[in-house]
């Protein structure tokens, strides 16, 4: 396929979303838009609570006083064992993570969505220790990404039925 033709392509699949209502959802029109710099967040309780509201607040801003929403977070996280050596020694492991989060209206306390996600990450046990533990990190950053970005999407999948 030449670039051409590949740009006429794109012309007309973009004509075609153009055509069913299709609208970025941070455009003047999108639903989206609603949520950014408008949804509190509660003091993080720890490095997991604090990664999960960076990325938060990377992907829809920091609210100011007169925010619209307040998120209520609670994450919970359980670390299994997977791999290991002949000798019984742990190879690998896996933390999973529930993120349960309510929206609500911080002047009547009114809930607006309430739901849950969950994701897992895993890393490696076979350098030294601290080797481990710098991995064991690393998995739980990548898991407080995966969190907040799951509950943003699901809150701007919801957004077109948030009071404005």
């Amino acid at each position: 396929m030449n670039r051409r033709a590949f740009g006429l392509g794109l012309g007309a699949l973009s004509l075609t979303l153009a055509g069913c209502g299709f609208a970025p959802v941070y455009g003047p029109d999108g639903a989206g838009g609603k949520l950014l710099g408008e949804v509190a967040l509660p003091v993080p309780d720890g490095p997991l609570d604090y990664v999960f509201n960076r990325r938060f607040e990377e992907r829809l801003g920091r609210a100011g006083p007169d925010g619209a929403y307040a998120l209520r977070v609670a994450i919970a996280t359980d670390e299994e064992a997977l791999g290991g050596t002949s000798a019984g020694a742990t190879t690998r492991y896996r933390i999973a993570g529930e993120a349960r989060f309510t929206l609500i209206d911080p002047v009547t306390e009114r809930i607006l969505v309430s739901d849950a996600t969950q994701a897992f990450t895993g890393y490696s046990a076979t350098g030294s220790t601290v080797a481990t533990l710098a991995a064991r990190r690393a998995a739980e950053e990548r898991l407080g990404v995966l969190l907040a970005d799951q509950v943003v999407d699901l809150l701007v999948l919801t957004a077109p039925d948030l009071p404005a």
